[in-house]
Formats: C-alpha cells, structure tokens, sequence
C-alpha cells in the first residue's frame, strides 16, 4: 500500500479515487485489498484459486473478508459477479496488482493489459518478455524488489526489537515503514533519473551499487 501510494503520488494521483484489480486474496492480496479499501480505492475485481470476481461498483472487502474468513470461496460471495479468470489480468482497471504467482504477465496477455499502473507484490509476476511489451504500451510498472519488500523490512524491525529487548507499538512500526519505504522510491527515482531508465532498472542498479560497495568496504574485492 505505501509503495502504491509513493507510485501514484508521482504521477498526481492517489488511491482514493482510482481502481484496481488484485489477483491472489492470500495473504498479500488480501491484506492489499483491505488496505486500499480503506483508503478509499475501489477494488474492481480480483480472484485466487477459489474464484474470481468483479463489480464494478467496487466489491464490499470487508463483506467479502467475513464472507472468507467464515469459509465461503470466492466464487459464491453474493457482492459480485463470477467472471472468467483469463480476464482478470487484463481487466481495464487504474491499477493491477499480481500478488499471487511468478511468471503470470508473458507475451500472451501483456499486449492486453489495460492497467496503467503495475505493482509488483508476487515474486516476479512479469516475464521479460512481458516487462519489454509493458514499457512500449506505456505501462509503469513498479518492480516486486521495491514493491513487496515491506514484509522483509518489517522482519528487520522484528530483529531490532529482539536486540533492544523492547516491543514497539503497531503505530511505530508502520511509521517507520512508511519512511523506509518512501526513502526507498525517492532513492530510486534519482537512480532513474540519472541513468534515464526505468524503475525496474533504477531499482536493481541501485540494490547491485550497494551491495558492490559494500563488498568494496569489507575487502573483498577480487
């Protein structure tokens, strides 16, 4: 959710407002949904093994939470309509988020993809071959380095709190991922910027200059 909201600030736009498509409800897509929901996105359509829907108007997350949680599939909650799920990637939406399996974006369908933005929450959702389709359509995609990284900055701040012996508060951890995480887009951007490429490129030149001059600073250069 933070990188989605540093990703449409630079473009002028923001959750509230705009719509998405999910594809996994486990527990990225599920907590990505609920998460937009209250910032005022509307989730359109999303689907995992047990279904895919869509409406429209936006599907009730919480409705659809309970309806989960109670043991219900997807396909048989009552806020929305069963679509295929070949269409869900390519379903005309503001915003589409893979966060379920690698590889889902190929050649096949990237020419399709109606969304305008992409985050990147599953580990390698886009394919090469895809992320050169997606560049020439215009589509910015926010690379899964970035983007689903919250997880293991959180687990570093899980570490902290075992060194201090000292638990914090939910409202500081989310703090203190929202600055890494928008620190994080800033860093990437002047990569960019510098090297005029795109974010997938800024991000990984940025990770590999680090981890080489890190590298340099131990002694360990060839």
């Amino acid at each position: 959710m933070y990188a989605t909201e540093a990703l449409l600030a630079e473009y002028g736009k923001s959750i509230s407002g705009s719509t998405f498509v999910i594809q996994g409800f486990g527990n990225v897509g599920s907590w990505a949904a609920q998460l937009i929901h209250e910032k005022g996105g509307k989730v359109i359509a999303l689907g995992d093994v047990s279904g895919t829907i869509r409406n429209k108007a936006g599907i009730d997350v919480p409705a659809l939470m309970k309806h989960r949680n109670e043991g219900g599939q997807l396909k048989d909650f009552h806020g929305a309509e069963v679509m295929d799920a070949s269409e869900l990637l390519v379903h005309e939406c503001d915003v589409l988020l893979p966060c379920a399996l690698g590889g889902v974006l190929n050649r096949e369908n990237a020419p399709d993809v109606k969304a305008k933005f992409i985050i990147e929450a599953a580990n390698h959702p886009t394919d090469p071959e895809a992320d050169e389709i997606l560049t020439k359509k215009g589509v910015v995609v926010l690379p899964d380095i970035y983007a689903n990284a919250g997880g293991v900055i959180v687990s570093y701040f899980e570490w902290v709190q075992n060194i201090q012996g000292f638990m914090w508060e939910e409202e500081k951890v989310n703090m203190e991922l929202h600055k890494y995480m928008n620190s994080a887009f800033q860093n990437i951007k002047a990569m960019c910027k510098s090297q005029d490429c795109n974010l997938r490129m800024g991000a990984f030149t940025l990770g590999v200059n680090r981890v080489a001059r890190a590298t340099i600073l131990r002694g360990w250069e060839a």
